[in-house]
């Protein structure tokens, strides 16, 4: 049981509604109601009665309530005194992720962030994912949001985030594409495939093309999971790309998900830095947001 998790609950309280909850504290449903499975785990009573049309507080839940707020109170007081008895923590936070990174995880990290240390300027980069090491590897970026790579270098630290699930990608417009994957089955080594060029999506790719059997029909190799959404929208071929790109992608009605003879691991999601650096305040408080149940 943290504060997060008690913000969270008494948020959900309040608007007696999980998906609005989950919009307006920037986590996904699955996250808010494994915190509200976790909470009720702790006090070993039902919080909350659900049904498909409404939310109901129980008597245990009203009483959690009462002592959710007495303790969210009670720490946004001692925050406070603390605050007011040492210095404030300022200075610059050079970030780095893809612009999908900063639709889908980016906002609930800063917002933390911010609330907690209002005056530290966060300047961002967005680019290919898979550049995310380089970037803080040459002191470009404090910290990257990045896929997980197989092998990760000793020199960097690895906080994770989330996990990320992947999808073959299909155009729903009328295309020779769209023809050769309504064939059953679908000859999946004559289908055009766009891939990433380097980076864990190449890797997920060409291990993908090995569990098939196949040697694929390459369209393009591209850079960049964005660009390889909108290929695919194009009807230039098909591809394989994390979900969350998809659902955040403005060609998201133009592409549809197509089921994998075989599974495709799912990215491991998180914030990378230099391990020289963790003890810098500023690089070691952002990493702390990363420990709270919204993400």
């Amino acid at each position: 049981m943290d504060i997060r998790t008690l913000k969270l609950y008494l948020h959900l309280c309040d608007s007696l509604h999980f998906a609005k909850t989950a919009e307006q504290m920037h986590v996904s449903p699955s996250t808010l109601s494994r915190a509200l499975q976790r909470l009720e785990e702790e006090v070993n009573a039902k919080l909350l009665e659900r049904d498909n049309r409404s939310v109901t507080l129980t008597h245990a839940g009203r009483e959690f309530k009462l002592f959710a707020e007495q303790t969210f109170n009670h720490w946004e007081t001692l925050k406070h005194s603390i605050s007011l008895k040492q210095d404030v923590l300022r200075g610059r936070l050079n970030l780095y992720c893809s612009v999908t990174a900063a639709y889908s995880h980016l906002p609930a990290l800063l917002d933390l962030f911010r609330q907690e240390h209002p005056f530290v300027e966060i300047a961002l980069t967005t680019g290919d994912a898979a550049n995310a090491l380089v970037e803080v590897q040459q002191n470009r970026a404090d910290i990257a949001i990045a896929a997980l790579p197989d092998p990760f270098p000793s020199s960097l630290h690895f906080a994770k985030i989330d996990d990320v699930p992947l999808s073959i990608i299909a155009p729903t417009i009328r295309c020779a594409v769209q023809q050769q994957i309504s064939q059953h089955p679908i000859d999946w080594s004559n289908v055009p495939f766009i891939i990433a060029d380097h980076g864990p999506g190449r890797r997920r790719a060409d291990n993908w093309f090995k569990q098939m059997g196949i040697s694929p029909n390459i369209y393009a190799q591209v850079s960049g999971q964005e660009a390889i959404a909108s290929m695919v929208a194009l009807g230039c071929g098909i591809s394989m790309s994390p979900v969350v790109v998809i659902n955040n992608s403005p060609v998201r009605d133009r592409i549809q998900l197509l089921s994998s003879p075989v599974t495709i691991e799912p990215f491991e999601l998180g914030c990378c830095c230099r391990v020289k650096r963790l003890a810098e305040p500023i690089i070691n408080a952002f990493l702390e947001v990363i420990k709270t149940p919204a993400m």
